[in-house]
């Protein structure tokens, strides 16, 4: 769900740009989808057809060079019945890469153990002391998961004990190449490769497979792929390449899983048994997996996707759901602490939100900094008491502002940092917290400037309601998942009355819109503002199915909304050009001097006029941009 902007004059509509996506005219999808997936791109009918019917995928083998000598071992270690530990991360990434694995070897005739640290206690990643106990417990070989590059201590520790470490990982890889028998990584497949974008648990995922082929075992991953799709999705991989096809093939049989830890997160989810779609694991799946590894301990999860008894799946399914409730709460109170610490702050919004209080929890302040980076448009760092006068940190920014950059930026002032372009975390002393913010405040001024104060909406094509029909959802479902790198599509409507609106319980409202005859339902999630709406307005939206009560209706989720103007105008630098729909498909252009320029419009977007000015490339690009905004052309 994403929440809207907290004023309508904070925004800046930016509409497409006029297309000629004839290309696609044989494409069997409606013209709304084909002009969009033209402008992302996808500019012939073999692209598009790729994007419908995903190629086979290669043989890994061919595409991670120390694949095979993993998978040895791990066969060695299956056939002697060997002790072996799997080091995983406490997010659900991690949490699932670490059950993938564990079910799989387990099946495979091993006897693998979970190892995961403590997000309060121990941080991120193997450490030396989690080395120093498998040793002690006779584990001479550990597979790592979603996590272990930059673990140089500890894998200097496990070479001076003699382990073996199998390292599999997709964060950043360090320039030296980390000490392991073998390194599975997606940079160190070919550059155009399809495994690129996995995740820690398509590593896992790729790794169970193969073992599973060499041993001539295939059903020891039975469930191996409905882990992949949840720890895929809740990790925010790209939905890409290698992602793409398998979360496609696996999402067609999740709803029937053999593995009783999901089907209960299901049943507690209140799923049903009907096909599920990425929406389902991302707001629904995920969210009680994260919330363990938050506030509670992993290990709770990764009993719960190991569980061979439903009744105790169903049980520790539970746990994880009231785990959720908590966080959901403590996320809620965060949030208003930290909007009202905004608000009692009378000086304009600083280009960087950093706010900061000593009992802020951890495990949840990343999630508080995504909101309000959401709602503000402003990179966003909260922060909380570490002890021994540090503070640790969680950072979130909008697209076009690297969290990474300015952290290496400001690494004088850190203890410790990392992460990437979207997202990070640091620990700072707390006598340094005013100096960061003033570097980093300094570094957002830059990113403002160039980018604008509104909070930047750009829809991607022009949908009347009348258009919004089922047919329309069959073709959007044919383009699923929706994710990072395949966004769903964000539509735009014009000259929508709102015939009535009321606030849900939670702070959502519910809409009525009208377009001519044609009415639709619409929800904007988590509504932030106070000002009456206007009778008549341009929303931009996503189309989703809401199920409720055992109906199914097709509705408009909100991401925009504007006040509705019948003429818009267009600036150059020479004046503005006063714009005017006339009609159904008429077009009346003022120049800054006041002449007029009449141009017809077809339905294929088409334009025709007597005037020959019309015919210059300067006013046909200024139709063009016309025809787009008063919604003449999609």
């Amino acid at each position: 769900m994403c929440q809207l902007p907290f004023a309508f004059s904070s925004q800046q509509w930016q509409l497409p740009r006029g297309i000629d996506s004839t290309a696609l005219d044989e494409v069997p999808l409606p013209e709304p989808l084909r002009v969009l997936l033209f402008r992302r791109g996808l500019t012939q009918p073999d692209q598009v057809n790729a994007l419908l019917h995903d190629p086979p995928l290669p043989n890994p083998d061919d595409h991670f060079p120390e694949l095979e000598k993993a998978v040895q071992r791990l066969h060695q270690a299956c056939v002697r019945g060997e002790r072996l530990a799997i080091c995983g991360d406490y997010d659900a990434d991690g949490m699932t890469s670490t059950a993938l694995l564990l079910r799989t070897l387990r099946t495979l005739g091993a006897e693998p153990q979970a190892a995961i640290p403590s997000r309060i206690a121990d941080g991120y990643g193997l450490n030396c002391s989690m080395v120093n106990e498998l040793h002690g417990l006779g584990v001479r070989l550990i597979v790592t998961v979603d996590n272990g590059v930059a673990a140089h201590e500890a894998l200097s520790r496990a070479e001076d004990l003699e382990m073996e470490v199998v390292l599999t990982d997709h964060h950043t890889l360090p320039k030296k190449r980390p000490k392991a028998l073998a390194l599975i990584h997606p940079a160190t497949t070919p550059d155009q490769s399809p495994y690129r974008g996995l995740a820690g648990v398509g590593l896992a995922y790729v790794l169970a497979r193969e073992l599973s082929e060499k041993m001539d075992q295939p059903t020891a991953i039975t469930s191996a792929r409905d882990l992949f799709c949840i720890g895929t999705v809740a990790d925010m991989a790209p939905l890409t390449g290698a992602n793409r096809t398998l979360l496609r093939e696996g999402l067609l049989y999740l709803h029937e899983s053999n593995c009783p830890g999901v089907r209960a997160l299901q049943q507690l989810a209140g799923l049903g048994d009907r096909p599920l779609r990425a929406d389902d694991i991302g707001f629904q799946l995920a969210p009680r997996i994260n919330a363990v590894g938050r506030i509670g301990d992993p290990q709770l999860v990764v009993d719960l996707l190991t569980a061979t008894d439903p009744n105790n799946a169903i049980e520790l399914g539970r746990r994880c759901d009231s785990l959720n409730r908590q966080r959901r709460e403590l996320c809620d109170a965060i949030e208003a602490e930290a909007l009202a610490l905004l608000e009692s702050d009378r000086a304009p919004l600083p280009p960087f939100l950093l706010l900061a209080q000593g009992h802020w929890h951890h495990g949840v302040i990343g999630i508080v900094a995504a909101r309000l980076m959401e709602r503000f448009q402003r990179p966003t760092a909260l922060l909380a008491a570490d002890g021994d006068g540090m503070m640790r940190a969680s950072m979130r920014a909008p697209g076009g502002f690297a969290v990474d950059r300015a952290l290496d930026d400001c690494s004088s002032l850190l203890e410790r940092y990392g992460g990437h372009p979207a997202a990070g975390g640091f620990t700072v002393r707390a006598d340094h917290v005013h100096d960061l913010h003033k570097a980093l405040n300094a570094l957002a001024l830059k990113w403002v400037q160039e980018r604008g104060e509104g909070i930047l909406v750009e829809p991607e094509a022009l949908l009347s309601f009348s258009s919004i029909n089922h047919e329309l959802w069959s073709a959007l479902l044919s383009l699923e998942p929706f994710g990072i790198g395949h966004p769903a599509p964000l539509f735009w409507s014009r000259a929508c009355e709102v015939t009535s609106q009321r606030l849900l319980r939670g702070g959502h409202l519910k809409l009525t819109l009208a377009q001519g005859e044609c009415q639709r339902e619409a929800i904007a999630w988590r509504w932030q503002q106070s000002q009456p709406l206007p009778k008549t307005l341009d929303v931009a939206f996503k189309v989703n199915l809401n199920r409720w009560q055992g109906e199914a209706k097709l509705q408009l989720e909100i991401q925009a909304l504007r006040e509705h103007h019948a003429s818009m105008d267009l600036r150059r630098s020479n004046g503005v050009y006063r714009c005017r729909r006339q009609g159904e498909s008429e077009l009346e252009i003022l120049n800054p001097s006041g002449e007029k320029l009449s141009i017809s419009v077809n339905s294929q977007g088409v334009f025709e006029s007597e005037d020959n000015r019309a015919r210059h490339p300067y006013v046909a690009d200024l139709i063009r941009e016309a025809c787009i905004g008063l919604g003449l052309i999609p």
